[in-house]
């Protein structure tokens, strides 16, 4: 982190990324001297709600980020900055987004947990957006114009006011991760009932060291004092998340049900002293370790795999065995995962391998109607984005038949595409000593 005694002292001429939070009320004009240089601007965390209509002024911005301050309306200026392709502008106060305040060159705008009812219908022309994330807003419904985002591959529209998903959203060629979990149009849809889910009292667990945080909640180790057994407990955040609301995370994670490419919930807590949301999980076994990092800045919508990772043939058959296998049971319990990405899957030597995180998922009807179809299909797209990765990454030939596999799931085509139990015996079919 910067401070603004640094720029004012005129000590980072030449950086390419500022990050200030300081409770700024007004844009520092300095930041104009780092024009020849500045490329990422990151303002999160001021008190902020506008920026100088010259913020053009700054020719090489990429990327700004304004979460946590007090705009009401997305800045007009945004819109003259030629190289600006990111905008971050999570949990303020905006109302209204002019058209006016959308770059020619936008690929990823971030818009969660503000007061949104409308969108300009000019967001639909732009061609490079690629991510777009609306969850915790009060949209009822999208700019028809997205129809022609033929990039757009990754949408979150979770915890707003939609009571249908357009017909052209659903055959949208790239959409590839999509949550809409909270919104009229999933609750209509009958839930899995969890009144079996075993409930364990706050008391029982003596908790131990943080193992892992994310947006949506904290992850513990912990003794289940009765059981005698460690485990790991996840606290949930109350507030909205990029995917939406942690505690339809929770409710997803209870109505999979068991499958052995899922971590197994041990049951749901009950008696937190600040009545806490939180599951008891099986704690998993420390040879396992996340398959890929986070997209970055640059990827966008893909993750970064280590440069060196290499799988045998057999290991990445066998994983992608796992999860088309896990996608297809969640699929017959109505629920999609909404970020199936390597991210999320923890993988040992062996190619055994486990789904988590279900912070983007949603529940869609069990009925095989086109809307379920396209759901499921849209999945499977994301099936193939992950099985191009392992494809790309095995140290011998992979054949024609997993090349073939791959392509046919990310066809343009939504309702083309296989689904899960098809997949999985193509999978079954291909022999490897």
């Amino acid at each position: 982190m910067n401070t603004l005694a640094q720029l004012k002292a005129g000590q980072l001429a030449g950086i390419t990324r500022l990050d200030l939070s300081c409770g700024l009320t007004e844009f520092p004009r300095e930041i104009f001297e780092l024009a020849d240089s500045l490329e990422i601007l990151n303002l999160s965390g001021n008190a902020l709600s506008k920026l100088p209509d010259d913020l053009h002024r700054l020719p090489h911005l990429r990327v700004l980020f304004c979460s946590d301050n007090r705009f009401t309306e997305l800045p007009a200026c945004l819109g003259q900055c030629a190289q600006l392709s990111m905008i971050g502008f999570k949990a303020n106060q905006i109302s209204h987004v002019p058209a006016a305040a959308l770059p020619p060159r936008l690929r990823w705008l971030i818009l969660t947990d503000n007061r949104i009812r409308e969108l300009p219908s000019q967001l639909g022309e732009r061609p490079l957006l690629q991510k777009l994330m609306l969850a915790g807003n009060q949209l009822a419904h999208l700019p028809q114009s997205l129809a022609n985002c033929h990039n757009l591959e990754l949408l979150r529209i979770a915890s707003n006011r939609f009571t249908r998903l357009p017909d052209w959203l659903l055959a949208l060629p790239s959409l590839t991760w999509l949550a809409y979990a909270g919104n009229p149009v999933e609750t209509a849809v009958p839930m899995t009932d969890d009144e079996a889910t075993v409930e364990i009292p706050w008391a029982e667990l003596e908790l131990a060291e943080i193992l892992g945080e994310g947006a949506s909640g904290v992850i513990r180790k912990a003794l289940w004092k009765p059981a005698g057994k460690p485990v790991a407990v996840k606290l949930y955040k109350g507030t909205i998340t990029s995917d939406g609301s942690p505690l339809h995370e929770m409710q997803a994670c209870i109505a999979a049900g068991l499958h052995p490419n899922l971590i197994r919930i041990e049951g749901r807590v009950v008696g937190h002293p600040d009545g806490q949301a939180a599951l008891v999980m099986d704690l998993i076994d420390p040879s396992y370790r996340n398959l890929a990092a986070l997209p970055s800045l640059a990827s966008c919508t893909r993750d970064i795999y280590p440069p060196h990772a290499r799988f045998s043939l057999a290991v990445a058959l066998r994983m992608a065995r796992g999860i088309a296998s896990v996608a297809a049971h969640l699929h017959r319990h109505g629920i999609t995962h909404g970020d199936l990405y390597g991210h999320n899957i923890l993988w040992n030597e062996a190619g055994d391998c486990l789904l988590g995180d279900f912070g983007a998922a949603s529940f869609h009807a069990t009925a095989d109607t086109l809307e379920t179809r396209a759901l499921q299909r849209i999945e499977v797209r994301a099936f193939g984005v992950l099985l191009g990765e392992l494809l790309e990454r095995v140290e011998e030939p992979a054949g024609d038949a997993l090349v073939a596999l791959q392509k046919s799931c990310c066809q343009p085509d939504v309702l083309a595409r296989p689904g899960f139990e098809e997949i999985e015996a193509i999978l079954r079919s291909i022999q490897h000593p």
